[in-house]
């Protein structure tokens, strides 16, 4: 039978995608424009350590409202919550960096608000079948935004004198988020769930409980991710003083990505995630080794190539396995914004340990060296991650 998404899972992607859209617009360059303000790595990592925090502990503590009230509200609001940040750095201005820490909260809530029911009507709207599919056309969708946004708001900062240029941008994303808010009113309301158990989260590591293999596959996933989603378009700039090629770095990499998810989302079977997995994880590693030798445009090109070109490989399975588990069986359908929570604390969890390893290691070693080891020592983690789950994607679960 040939796999379909239906009405309301392509309505979720447009929406997930504007939400997208925006963010790829100025979130690019956000970094880059808190670098240019202050040239300090301890700085953007703090930055994204309060962004991971506040989206953690958002994740857990609004479940009860996606659980027992409304899920569409708090999607909405993450949006508005969002466009505030923006708001307010575009109020701010250069002196945004006095305001890390409420700023990076703000925005974690947004986040967390958006992210926790996007996942939970994710999980609604799709099954087993459908599920790699639509993940496959979250990267696709993601892929020609990152082609197309960064290229756009690059070109835009490049052309325009001073700050102009990010003040348009940052607009830009305010509108496209008011869009995606009107959108959002024709996702059909989702049924309450029963009582939001605040520890239900923590007590899924009993004896054989295949959660013990997903949660620290999660962590590890995070580990890498935490400096990688700040710290790679900083060096591309750090290395090329130019917005521009910030852009073109983003439109290239996301061009290679758009085909690499098409093709695994398309071709990938429930019963190729093992190797799949293994084999993504395994080249998203080697591609780091261009950096050992040396950081410079070339070779971050080569990285991103290889890293957009493999990671759906890894990305895939691992992230439909563990929603795989959400729908196990009646139980844990019945708990699957428990579940979405612990998932993402897990991801939250490797998120702030990476980061503060990086900026600890960082300030011990104020070298380019450290950065480039530590790369390769956090973005080997996707093995671990494999090496965590591995039993439980060999013998996928049966859902209810």
């Amino acid at each position: 039978m040939k796999r379909s998404l239906n009405g309301q899972s392509r309505l979720l992607l447009a929406v997930n995608g504007l939400f997208v859209l925006a963010g790829a617009l100025s979130g690019t360059f956000l970094n880059v424009y808190l670098w240019k303000a202050r040239q300090d790595f301890a700085m953007i990592g703090w930055f994204t350590f309060s962004q991971q925090l506040a989206l953690g502990l958002t994740f857990w503590i609004a479940g009860k409202w996606v659980k027992e009230r409304d899920k569409m509200i708090s999607l909405r609001l993450g949006i508005v919550v969002s466009g505030l940040f923006y708001l307010l750095v575009l109020w701010a201005g250069p002196h945004t960096v006095n305001y890390i820490w409420p700023l990076g909260f703000l925005f974690g809530i947004g986040s967390g608000l958006f992210w926790l029911a996007f996942n939970v009507v994710y999980f609604e709207v799709t099954d087993m079948e459908t599920r790699d599919l639509f993940n496959g056309w979250i990267g696709i969708l993601g892929s020609v935004i990152g082609i197309l946004g960064p290229w756009a708001s690059g070109g835009l900062i490049s052309m325009l004198k001073g700050d102009v240029g990010y003040r348009v941008i940052f607009t830009l994303s305010l509108v496209v988020y008011g869009i995606g808010i009107l959108l959002s009113f024709r996702l059909k309301k989702r049924k309450r769930g029963g009582t939001y158990r605040w520890l239900d989260p923590f007590r899924h590591f009993q004896k054989n409980s295949p959660w013990r293999q997903a949660v620290p596959a999660s962590a590890a996933h995070g580990l890498r991710e935490g400096v990688f989603s700040f710290l790679v378009t900083l060096l591309v700039y750090i290395s090329t003083s130019a917005e521009w090629k910030v852009g073109q770095f983003s439109f290239v990499t996301s061009l290679v990505s758009l085909v690499s998810f098409w093709a695994v989302g398309k071709w990938l079977k429930i019963s190729h995630r093992y190797y799949g997995m293994l084999i993504g994880a395994l080249l998203i590693t080697g591609v780091i080794g261009p950096l050992l030798w040396k950081v410079n445009y070339f070779t971050l090109m080569l990285f991103g190539i290889g890293t957009s070109l493999f990671m759906p490989l890894y990305l895939l399975p691992v992230t439909s396995s563990v929603f795989d588990l959400i729908g196990k069986n009646k139980d844990s359908v019945e708990h699957r914004v428990e579940l979405v929570v612990l998932r993402e604390l897990s991801i939250m969890a490797g998120r702030i340990a990476g980061t503060l390893l990086f900026i600890v290691v960082f300030g011990l070693a104020p070298r380019m060296t450290t950065v480039t080891w530590l790369m390769l020592g956090l973005g080997a983690t996707p093995i671990l991650s494999w090496i965590a789950i591995r039993k439980l994607i060999r013998e996928p679960v049966d859902a209810a």
